[in-house]
């Protein structure tokens, strides 16, 4: 079963509760298959589709969970508050309340790039709900600084959101086939890049803003649930002494190393990603 085998019939279905369907249409809400719930976070200026080649793999064992950020895809834009949204916690708090809308326990969440930061701020807020992270070539903070390489210089973040706010879309196309890696199909690169031009330019810009310029460090000894790190080797957004600072900072992380090279492995390794994420919950509910 895959994503092109959802019902078009959203999880509002599965509920009574009007609060609670309001969340589940206003982020175009699906639930596949039956099982532990697995709850899919996506980088920003990406739809819930984008996870297509991964769920194949996971659909037989666990619940999975999909949506779509504010401001993209199917999402209610009509619903966007530029006060909540202004910090990465605003889409935090949309995650947490989804697993509210579909009262949902022992969520593994995963996510991929700044939807992983979500992720991560979400398990922090309630983890009464969340029981444990898998963050794909995630970053904390972006930016060198002592004691920390973050992959960016200052001056070279600053060209670079320069030219997003230049020309988002020709900066969007650019940027998404690099992310997905010299190495990648060429139809997975122009896959990425129709998700990350089809988001209205301002907010795309903006929230790639909050991805890139924020610092979230001080965070990390927070997470507390037993959370996997998946690293990409050559990934040019997050180099691999993010992910062991991130190792380090953790209090209870495991980190594997991918084969595959680039940012977006659940595009260019889904099969592989799948198995590492069935060995971490295997070995952890073995611990339990």
């Amino acid at each position: 079963m895959s994503l092109s085998d959802l019902s078009p019939t959203l999880a509002t279905t599965l509920i009574s509760d009007t609060a609670a369907q309001a969340v589940l249409r206003r982020h175009n809400v699906h639930v596949l298959g039956t099982g532990r719930p697995l709850l899919f976070c996506n980088g920003f200026n990406c739809v819930q589709q984008v996870w297509h080649l991964l769920t194949p793999a996971l659909a037989d064992d666990y619940q999975l969970i999909l949506f779509d950020q504010m401001g993209v895809g199917q999402s209610d834009l009509s619903a966007y508050d530029p006060q909540q949204y202004a910090t990465l916690d605003g889409y935090a708090q949309d995650v947490v309340a989804i697993c509210q809308a579909l009262q949902l326990q022992d969520v593994v969440l995963v996510g991929h790039s700044a939807g992983a930061t979500v992720a991560m701020l979400a398990a922090i807020q309630a983890p009464e709900y969340i029981s444990h992270t898998v963050l794909l070539n995630n970053s904390p903070h972006f930016l060198n600084k002592p004691g920390y390489y973050g992959g960016f210089e200052q001056a070279t973040l600053h060209q670079v959101l320069t030219e997003m706010h230049a020309n988002y879309i020709q900066w969007a196309s650019t940027f998404a086939t690099m992310l997905v890696g010299q190495h990648a199909a060429p139809a997975l690169s122009q896959e990425l890049v129709a998700y990350a031009t089809q988001v209205d330019p301002a907010l795309a810009a903006k929230t790639v803003e909050l991805a890139f310029l924020g610092d979230f460090r001080a965070q990390l000894p927070f997470l507390r649930q037993p959370t996997l790190l998946l690293q990409c080797h050559d990934d040019p957004a997050v180099p691999e002494e993010v992910s062991d600072y991130m190792l380090a900072h953790l209090p209870a992380a495991k980190l594997v190393m991918l084969t595959t090279t680039g940012h977006s492995p659940h595009l260019t390794a889904p099969d592989e990603v799948a198995t590492a994420i069935k060995d971490f919950l295997a070995k952890s509910a073995a611990n339990e």
